[in-house]
């Protein structure tokens, strides 16, 4: 059987040992900063596919926009962190802003797709992973 063993560097571990019982305030507060990044992307995105390539006037009432949102950061049932980036339920009126995005994303019969969220998730990879690191570097300096 192979065997493989590797060493980390002692300025990383002693780095990551300060984290210690921190773990639970500092993560939370690191996934709140890259899905702000996000957050932001989605909604420049959606400002400028609402109201486009229209054969009719643009009705928007702004209530979609004003759903977006970035939830807090919460414990999964795996022991997992995330942070989720959509849209607030229900819509006043009685529709469903979920169903209204993903025609807006995807397009339907007659209306062509006006992409957002898609190029915003690409776009903001980057972004969100430099904020999230520059983030935890800042809580394990402060440490």
């Amino acid at each position: 059987m192979a065997k493989a063993s590797f060493k980390l560097p002692e300025e990383f571990l002693d780095r990551v040992s300060k984290l210690g019982n921190n773990m639970d305030e500092i993560v939370p507060r690191v996934l709140d900063a890259g899905g702000e990044v996000v957050l932001a992307q989605v909604r420049g995105n959606l400002q400028s596919a609402i109201g486009r390539n229209t054969t009719k006037p643009s009705r928007t009432t702004g209530t979609l926009l004003g759903a977006l949102g970035v939830s807090p950061a919460k414990l999964d049932r795996r022991g997992n962190y995330d942070v989720k980036v959509g849209f607030n339920e229900p819509r006043r009126g009685g529709g469903v802003n979920a169903k209204i995005a993903s025609v807006l994303e995807h397009g339907r019969h007659g209306q062509p797709a006006r992409p957002f969220l898609r190029p915003a998730r690409t776009a903001s990879r980057k972004p969100a992973i430099a904020a999230m690191k520059a983030k935890l570097e800042e809580a394990i300096d402060r440490l």
